[in-house]
């Protein structure tokens, strides 16, 4: 068994560390590399009750189940008792319970905190004991450049000093552009004498302010606020607060989008002018009525409409004044079920890391297992690669246009909304988003009139007409499907208020299919916490044929290709090599072999029942002869009713994340959302669209 063992320790108080080796873990599981998690002692802030906080954000949308830490206590027993030698070999013992074979283990050393004096004594220990190569975690705080040297030298000495073996680098959290006296981070190497050959600058963190915005629920229960209102307290952040005791004229500015505001529960005023932000589409995070006044029945009836927009308002017994001193001590750490924001900070990180670094501990690349966070990244990082340009039709919906403002933001594509962009930017306004240069905005009925000429031609010979097209580009979806088909644009991406028909018939009329397709198909990638797995066709075929069952295993391999999953294909069916008969197992046996005649490359294999293509017992004692079974990564079902349950009882039943339809045999890029989409499964299909655009051969 070979183990790579990197241990976080911190250079002072306050530096982020649990942070960082979260996002560590996630940096390795980005690459495809195999990590594990272990955090020798508990250091549980006052209040915390459960599980581990570190140890439970690893396992937190990964396939890791990290070993419980030493509880704090039980540490402290053994060195007050001098045994400090005990503690060590419990600490390993623990250490190889939790560790996988053949992997990069994050071990988070102890926080400097008050009440603690032994952290870098007993730090020194545990990597000593575990033989870890120290990684230095700083938060540069203002410093300039010659102090945070000093600095780092300084925590560096209590390992050996900068230049011992086993110190590799230092990673700088929370930093500021600027703070350091510098332009760049990077420019420390060129001025510094600190980053040498054994000692290297691993990562350079911003300080994001998104990352530290509690939701409403986290205020309301440390204020032990009674609800109003519950609105969308669960998902509503807090950006800022503000106390509103004068005159309505004088607080308007200060109505924002996530902003928390706090009124004496008799200003009627307020609460109005709040409730009028609301039905306006501001997303005020909340509404804190104070003084242990109770909104009468009459001004909530009136309130209504903004309660239904999702406003929700909370009432506290203490003053106003009282309540906003209160809010200065409230606790700015990550709870854990706070599901969204741990993610956040996570992704955050580990896209600051250094990546050759990370890739240095590659052990066996040609075995990586392409897990989740290693297929998003690589989704990401070859989106941004490409700089296509991608068409949303459904410009003026919320969820479209922050989803296009995150692209923007992290390079992924560029994105044009269709609509009106008065209303576009008053949306981007009210709900913080910024839509900055990377966002092109067109007014459908601006462009309309140049492809009336291209869509006639396109459709003479089914007789379309001048007024008919015209009257037809009133369609966003139409018009954005013409751009992609004159070449405006790269692909597109809609659904989101769309049926899959609204989407997929203009592109079948327009654009067709590929040159080498006889139809579309579809594709959903399955992520499931340990691998990334490819359902087809889940969206669009009814009952294929055998023909076009082959068709459909061959375009869902070469998709799963394309994103870096190697195929290995099941087709699917209720019965297991030659045990049944009946139409339906003959349709997918006769699928089988037209499609590894028609593709000998690939592995291919079926009749195959679920079970036994995924799991490697099962697949013993029915196929014990297969190079698919108990290892497919490629599952083709025999019909949509089939596809189309599966992968639902999957993602619900097992809380997976499934990432699609992605379309197949268009001849350029269309891709269908989920009416019920979130932003985030926005931003991931509009990556995939920019990938399927740089992957069609001219």
């Amino acid at each position: 068994m070979t183990i790579n063992v990197l241990m976080t320790v911190p250079t002072g108080p306050g530096v982020g560390l649990t942070s960082v080796s979260v996002g560590l873990v996630r940096a390795l599981e980005q690459q495809g590399l195999k990590a594990s998690f272990f955090k020798p002692v508990a250091q549980p802030q006052p209040g915390d009750k459960g599980p581990d906080k570190s140890t439970a954000m690893v396992a937190q949308g990964s396939s890791l189940t990290p070993a419980e830490p030493i509880p704090l206590h039980e540490a402290e027993r053994f060195l007050y008792n001098d045994n400090i030698d005990e503690l060590m070999e419990e600490i390993v013992g623990r250490f190889q319970a939790s560790v996988e074979p053949d992997s990069t283990v994050i071990v988070e050393g102890l926080a400097q905190i008050a009440g603690h004096p032994y952290a870098t004594r007993l730090n020194k220990a545990i990597a000593r004991t575990l033989d870890a190569g120290l990684v230095l975690v700083t938060a540069p705080n203002n410093m300039r450049v010659n102090e945070l040297e000093h600095h780092v030298e300084i925590a560096a000495g209590s390992y050996g000093g900068i230049k011992a073996d086993d110190v590799i680098g230092c990673i700088l959290n929370k930093t500021t552009p600027g703070s350091l006296g510098v332009k760049s981070y990077g420019d420390l190497f060129a001025q510094r004498g600190i980053f040498k050959r054994n000692f290297s600058l691993l990562g350079q963190i911003p300080s994001a302010d998104e990352l530290t915005f509690p939701r409403v629920k986290d205020v309301a229960d440390f204020l032990g606020a009674n609800i109003v209102n519950a609105g969308e307290m669960e998902t509503r952040r807090v950006q800022s607060y503000t106390l509103c005791a004068r005159g309505v004229e004088n607080v308007l500015e200060a109505l924002k989008p996530g902003v928390l505001v706090f009124t004496p529960g008799d200003r009627t005023d307020v609460i109005m002018a709040t409730a009028i932000a609301a039905l306006n589409d501001i997303k005020i995070a909340a509404l804190v009525v104070t003084g242990g006044y109770q909104p009468s029945e009459a001004l909530m009836s009136l309130c209504g409409k903004a309660m239904a927009k999702g406003l929700p308002v909370l009432s506290v017994n203490s003053n106003s004044w009282e309540t906003v001193i209160n809010m200065q001590s409230f606790n700015q750490e990550i709870p854990l079920d706070d599901k969204e924001r741990v993610s956040m900070v996570k992704e955050h990180i580990a896209r600051c890391i250094d990546h050759e670094w990370i890739n240095s501990f590659a052990l066996n690349q040609e075995e990586r297992k392409l897990s989740p966070p290693a297929f998003r990244f690589r989704l990401i990082e070859l989106a941004r690669s490409l700089n296509k340009r991608i068409v949303l039709p459904e410009g003026e919906e919320i969820r479209t246009i922050q989803a296009a403002s995150i692209c923007a933001e992290r390079g992924i594509a560029r994105c044009t909304l269709l609509g009106n962009e008065k209303e576009i930017l008053r949306t981007a306004q009210n709900n913080g988003i910024e839509l900055s240069h990377g966002v092109e905005i067109l007014d459908p009925a601006s462009i309309l009139e140049r492809y009336v000429a291209p869509m006639v031609e396109l459709r003479k010979s089914r007789g379309l007409t001048e007024i008919v097209a015209r009257e037809q580009l009133e369609d966003n979806v139409v018009l954005g499907t013409m751009m992609l088909q004159t070449g405006d644009v790269d692909g597109l991406v809609s659904g989101a208020v769309h049926t899959t028909a609204n989407t997929i018939r203009p592109a079948l009329q327009l654009i067709k299919t590929s040159p080498d397709a006889s139809l579309v198909s579809s594709v959903f990638f399955m992520c499931l916490p340990d691998q990334v797995l490819v359902y087809g066709d889940c969206a669009i075929n009814p009952d294929p044929n055998a023909e076009q069952l082959a068709e459909i295993a061959i375009q869902s391999a070469d998709s799963a290709s394309a994103f870096g999953i190697t195929p290995k294909v099941a087709m699917i069916s209720y019965s297991t090599g030659g045990s049944g008969t009946g139409n339906d197992v003959d349709k997918v046996r006769e699928a089988t072999k037209i499609a590894q005649e028609l593709r000998p490359d690939l592995l291919i294999d079926g009749p195959l029942q679920y079970d036994a293509a995924i799991m490697e017992k099962v697949a013993k004692q029915k196929a014990p002869n297969s190079k698919v079974a108990g290892k497919a990564t490629v599952f083709v079902f025999p019909d949509l009713n089939t596809g189309n349950t599966t992968y639902k009882a999957v993602q619900r039943s097992a809380d997976v994340v499934s990432i699609g339809p992605m379309l197949q045999g268009i001849r350029k890029p269309v891709n269908d959302l989920s009416r019920g989409a979130l932003v985030d499964d926005i931003v991931y299909t509009i990556a995939i669209t920019a990938i399927q655009a740089g992957n069609i051969k001219s």
